[in-house]
């Protein structure tokens, strides 16, 4: 039997995005966001929401782009303070000693040392209540190359962690489970 604890924000998984942005004088700043995801598949385009009170929200307003980075489990604690400090007091890059990069195809920076980086133009502002809702459309994907296998970006070697936002608290991934599109295929009739 069901129990029923009423509407609220618990979705699993929920990721532990880290959105690149520059402010308007074009200092980089970096803010954990666990909400988001893909949100199409052509023109491929990931969705992050944002409250208007942050820092991050003021730049994609300005700047119109954004980057995704996807942390490994080494880097929890600069990933936690991501979404502790803001970039309005503090230069989160100087404190955490992790790199600033310029992206080539869109006005924000990415984190060097985060393994995993979606580079995206914003589409799509949508108001929702206490959050914006803003889409990016993905114009590149970048991926440290020893981390790759098969031509794609290995789960296992990146290490992202997700957010338990009903706890607080970070968990790793755990072990495949099965092949996607594949593993129900039996049921068909």
């Amino acid at each position: 039997m069901k129990k029923s604890i009423g509407a609220k924000t618990i979705v699993y998984p929920t990721p532990v995005f880290i959105i690149g942005t520059y402010n308007k004088d074009g200092k980089p700043n970096a803010m954990n966001a666990a909400w988001g995801g893909i949100s199409c598949s052509s023109p491929p385009c990931v969705s992050i929401s944002l409250r208007e009170a942050t820092y991050t929200h003021g730049n994609l307003m300005n700047k119109k782009a954004f980057t995704v980075n996807i942390p490994s489990e080494n880097h929890i604690k600069e990933a936690d303070y991501f979404g502790i400090a803001s970039g309005r007091n503090e230069d989160k890059f100087e404190v955490t000693g992790l790199t600033p990069v310029k992206s080539e195809v869109v006005d924000a920076p990415y984190i060097e040392e985060f393994p995993f980086v979606l580079e995206c133009k914003l589409v799509n502002i949508t108001e929702l209540g206490l959050h914006t809702h803003f889409t990016g459309e993905i114009i590149d994907v970048k991926v440290d190359e020893n981390l790759m296998k098969d031509g794609n970006p290995d789960i296992e070697q990146i290490r992202p962690f997700l957010y338990d936002p009903s706890s607080r608290e970070y968990y790793g991934i755990g072990k495949r489970l099965g092949k996607a599109f594949s593993e129900g295929r039996n049921l068909i009739k």
